[in-house]
């Protein structure tokens, strides 16, 4: 079966996106501008009819308003007798009126309408002329001239700011007057009228839903009132609404591209860091921290796990140095094992041959041994038993001393008493001077003293079993910034300073000519210095080239501590 390709997280925002944000964003666009359109279409409809009816009221107010004034004027003819008086009187109101162009006084046969019902308002195409006829009597009408600009700018006032063009023709379809007159438009416009006019209510025509045409006929007039809607009015519109709504759009998703952008590209950088992280994890570098390109654009929870995984990671590389340090420690543990195995078998094995061979020798019934011999062997038997005891204590201090549960009595101790003890306790010495330099009233000092005579003593033992032969040992003390240093100085080879401190750790043994002939555990100055740490004292090693080695040990003083 063929496994499903998974797609990175880049790729799924960005279908997400695209399914969400763009698709709608497209779908609502187009829907918002056919509502706009629809919208300005019907406001550019209805505010053709209203200017249709409009005019269509403004012409017959201005036709049907001056009734009574013209009743006044035929109520005042006939009170002058002759009609050169009549036309003279309608000359002097024609002068003084902007209404009205000219006045005449006519009877049915001048007009050309004899036998026919006459017309109150009437034009004339032949010379444009609008006029109303008022009936004087039977035989004699009133024939009022219409001024025709005065009446276009009455009736036209309203829209002389007003794009659309206005066409007002008679039923022979000849243009009277108009506003924002185009020939182009004109022509078409009137190619576009249909044949049969509807009288009374104002009528669309034409094929261009976004460029409504209406017409409105005045019955009584035969007037035909047109509203035409231009181009340019429809492209400032309807065609600049949509751009601006199309432009709207483009902006907020060029907007969205570049946010979406910048999100999924720090998205993506952060996430990459944590990939980095995770894999250099599991390569087992524990050291590796995420380290985020953090801004407005990072989520909390990137953040929130870039903070938990550096905290892991900080974690398991503790752990992790935790662990080398034990398997260090374990390391160490087996070579001091195996070096413990070793140095006890070795160490162990001359004193315990000694101790076997001279109780043999004791025990033998074949010989007969005399006094002095039986002495010299005791003393041996004695001698590597006391030795076997030392290696047994020192062994048995060391876990005390690692684990810190050493049972030290600090108390005041007397250095010259007790320096004549470790000498005296020290065994095969005598062969050895010791110039013991410390004065009798030396003051006490603030230690344990059987961890002090222990300390001594494996250091004056060190100097008598490490030192060149028929050479002194030197044991001297002074007191300094109200403490005790005690200096035990032997001739020795000289050491270098970076392995002097090397001769603290356990089984450690220089590989000089005085000790490749003397055996030993190589844990005398181990004990030692764990022994002087714990009594709050502290120690180091001097080895110059005139080969002196010393030994420096330094302890508060009794009287200091009591004070």
């Amino acid at each position: 079966m063929r496994q499903i390709k998974r797609l990175k997280i880049i790729e799924q925002i960005s279908i997400i996106v695209l399914l969400s944000v763009f698709i709608p964003m497209i779908i609502a666009g187009f829907i918002v501008n056919n509502i706009n359109q629809h919208a300005i279409r019907a406001e550019l409809s209805y505010s053709v009819q209203m200017i249709a009816q409009t005019i269509q009221d403004n012409i017959v107010s201005m036709m049907e308003g001056d009734k009574n004034r013209y009743t006044n004027i035929i109520v005042a003819l006939k009170y002058i007798p002759k009609e050169e008086d009549q036309i003279i009187f309608l000359k002097d109101i024609a002068v003084n009126s902007e209404m009205f162009k000219d006045f005449d006084i006519v009877r049915p046969s001048d007009i050309g309408q004899q036998g026919q019902e006459l017309k109150r308002i009437n034009y004339n195409p032949d010379d444009s002329t609008l006029y109303i006829l008022e009936k004087i009597n039977d035989n004699k009408y009133l024939k009022i001239i219409v001024n025709v600009e005065f009446f276009k700018d009455k009736v036209l006032n309203f829209v002389k700011d007003d794009s659309r063009e206005i066409y007002i023709i008679n039923k022979d379809n000849r243009l009277l007057f108009s506003h924002n007159f185009n020939e182009a438009d004109f022509e078409e416009t009137m190619k576009l009228l249909p044949k049969d006019i509807k009288k009374g209510k104002p009528m669309f025509f034409g094929i261009s839903k976004n460029q409504p045409r209406i017409y409105l006929t005045l019955d009584k007039l035969n007037l035909t009132i047109i509203v035409n809607t231009p181009k340019e009015m429809t492209e400032s519109t309807i065609y600049t609404a949509r751009f601006k709504i199309i432009l709207a759009f483009l902006i907020s998703a060029i907007v969205t591209i570049i946010l979406t952008g910048l999100y999924c590209y720090y998205l993506y950088i952060n996430i990459k860091q944590l990939f980095k992280g995770i894999i250099a994890l599991s390569k087992g570098n524990y050291k590796r921290q995420v380290k985020l390109l953090t801004n407005v654009f990072t989520p909390y929870e990137i953040i929130f796990l870039a903070f938990e995984f550096n905290k892991m990671v900080n974690e398991i590389n503790n752990s992790y140095k935790q662990l080398k340090n034990k398997n260090k420690e374990l390391k160490q543990l087996n070579e001091f094992r195996s070096d413990l195995i070793d140095t006890v078998s070795h160490e162990f094995r001359t004193p315990l041959t000694s101790i076997k061979g001279y109780t043999s020798r004791l025990l033998r019934k074949d010989i007969e041994i005399d006094e002095e011999t039986k002495n010299k062997s005791l003393r041996i038997i004695k001698q590597q038993a006391e030795r076997l005891s030392r290696m047994v204590e020192d062994l048995l201090v060391i876990p005390d001393i690692e684990g810190a549960r050493l049972n030290i009595e600090m108390s005041s101790v007397s250095l010259p008493l007790l320096m004549e003890s470790a000498i005296y306790s020290v065994k095969n010495i005598e062969k050895r001077e010791v110039i013991n330099n410390i004065p009798s009233d030396f003051p006490a000092l603030y230690a344990d003293k059987d961890r002090l005579e222990q300390v001594l003593i494996n250091l004056i033992d060190n100097a008598n079993k490490y030192g060149f032969e028929n050479t002194p040992i030197t044991v001297s003390s002074e007191v300094e910034n109200h403490k005790a240093i005690i200096k035990i100085t032997n001739k020795s080879e000289y050491i270098d300073k970076d392995k002097l401190n090397k001769l603290f750790d356990k089984f450690i043994r220089m590989e000089l000519d005085t000790t490749r002939s003397t055996r030993g555990t190589g844990l005398g100055l181990y004990i030692v210095k764990g022994l002087v740490n714990a009594m709050n004292g502290s120690i180091y090693l001097q080895s110059t080239e005139d080969e002196n080695f010393t030994v420096y040990l330094i302890f508060p003083l009794s009287e200091r501590i009591d004070g």
